[in-house]
């Protein structure tokens, strides 16, 4: 492990948001840090768990927080097509609304334009598309993205970027990755001009590069010199082969800012979170883990089970007993496969609060290891145990990059 001393993520943000790096693992990509907002620090590595529409699905903001939670994401596209931003600013914001006093992330919408909207039309200007709610038709620009989130008063706000759905040609992904740079522009510029806005959030800006390594990196270099306050790494884990993911990431984050951030969005399955931090990630989001969660399928240090298998009818007792959740202290297995079987709520909730408190635990082991020095070894001791689903070509240990 190498120590390293506090570095402030920008000089520009009049302390109001600041990033200090304090150890870095020597035999991979990993790190350790903080985040400073002006609703409290986040320790890194961070899982965030999502609250799309303003909510984590099934779980009050005390639940959630309980489980470790340090910030969590919402989505502008939902909420700017319902409730609408009118009425959140009515609220004093996006976190009077819900009653979280911690941090908030809001992602542009970008993906879900492209994922959920119907007919999406991508010109310069922006993405026009109808509503997947109504058919209404919307436009977003990077500006007007910058303009949602600030109403929202996020603390972190993300820019409008282009994501390509692929397969597609090589130049088709250049031509989104670029465009993307020019909305950032576009976006910082618009965010700049807004009185007191520095005072309220911060931006992070996207890199794109689909599945090509020298355009991830060309990427990852271009957006380093750009005026964001942390950078984060898109149009991953889409359906990609495990290794191919490690693969962009190791063509990018050692071209990333060292001094900034690092986000790597719509990830947050344990294998995924363990083999990004090896490869420098700071940050993480996914919906994965309460959806699986509400479906039955809750994670243990061995891996993923289905608590509504027959085979856990006459199990009493937890289903993590390593595990000090609400679920594993106060309930037993039998009792949580009765609640899935008889399709009680309780059973959703008991489960999502368990993946998302797994998931801070090893959070947690991770930064204690990247403390004391020993982040390899319990990396290794993870993947030995843990057995992912569906994954027939396991990722490898991670190696630093040619370019750290």
């Amino acid at each position: 492990m190498i120590d390293s001393p506090g570095i402030a993520a920008s000089t520009a943000l009049n302390g109001r948001f600041g990033f200090a790096l304090h150890a870095e693992d020597s035999a991979t990509l990993a790190r350790r840090g903080t985040i400073t907002t002006t609703r409290g620090d986040i320790q890194t590595p961070v899982f965030m768990p999502v609250g799309t529409q303003a909510t984590v699905k099934t779980l009050h903001p005390a639940e959630v927080r309980a489980t470790g939670a340090q910030i969590i994401l919402a989505n502008t596209y939902h909420l700017m097509l319902r409730p609408g931003v009118d009425l959140i600013r009515e609220a004093d914001g996006l976190h009077a609304f819900m009653r979280w006093d911690g941090p908030i992330l809001t992602d542009s919408g970008g993906f879900q334009v492209f994922s959920l909207a119907t007919n999406a039309k991508v010109t310069e200007e922006g993405v026009r598309f109808a509503s997947h709610i109504d058919g209404s038709p919307h436009m977003m620009t990077p500006e007007s993205v910058i303009d949602l989130q600030l109403g929202y008063g996020s603390d972190i706000m993300m820019q409008l970027d282009h994501l390509v759905g692929l397969p597609a040609e090589r130049l088709a992904i250049q031509a989104a990755t670029d465009r993307s740079f020019r909305w950032l522009d576009r976006a910082v510029d618009h965010y700049n001009a807004q009185e007191g806005a520095a005072s309220r959030s911060v931006l992070f800006g996207i890199q794109q590069g689909g599945m090509e390594p020298d355009l991830r990196r060309q990427a990852a270099e271009e957006l380093s010199n750009h005026d964001v306050a942390g950078c984060a790494i898109g149009g991953l884990s889409v359906g990609e082969p495990k290794p191919v993911m490690a693969e962009m990431l190791e063509a990018s984050t050692p071209f990333l800012p060292r001094n900034k951030p690092r986000y790597l969005m719509g990830v947050g399955s344990p294998e995924d979170l363990w083999n990004g931090v090896a490869r420098g990630v700071d940050m993480f989001d996914c919906v994965l883990p309460t959806r699986a969660a509400r479906n039955g399928a809750l994670y243990t240090a061995d891996g993923r089970i289905n608590i509504k298998n027959a085979s856990w009818r006459h199990e009493h007792r937890a289903i993590d007993e390593s595990c000090d959740c609400d679920a594993c202290t106060g309930f037993t297995a039998a009792y949580i496969h009765h609640l899935f079987r008889a399709g009680e709520v309780l059973g959703l909730r008991l489960a999502s609060v368990h993946n998302l408190r797994f998931l801070a635990r090893q959070m947690e082991l991770m930064r204690a290891a990247l403390d004391d020095g020993t982040f390899g070894t319990a990396y290794s001791e993870f993947t030995a145990r843990y057995q992912p689903v569906a994954n027939p070509s396991p990722v490898g240990p991670a190696q630093p990059p040619k370019g750290r």
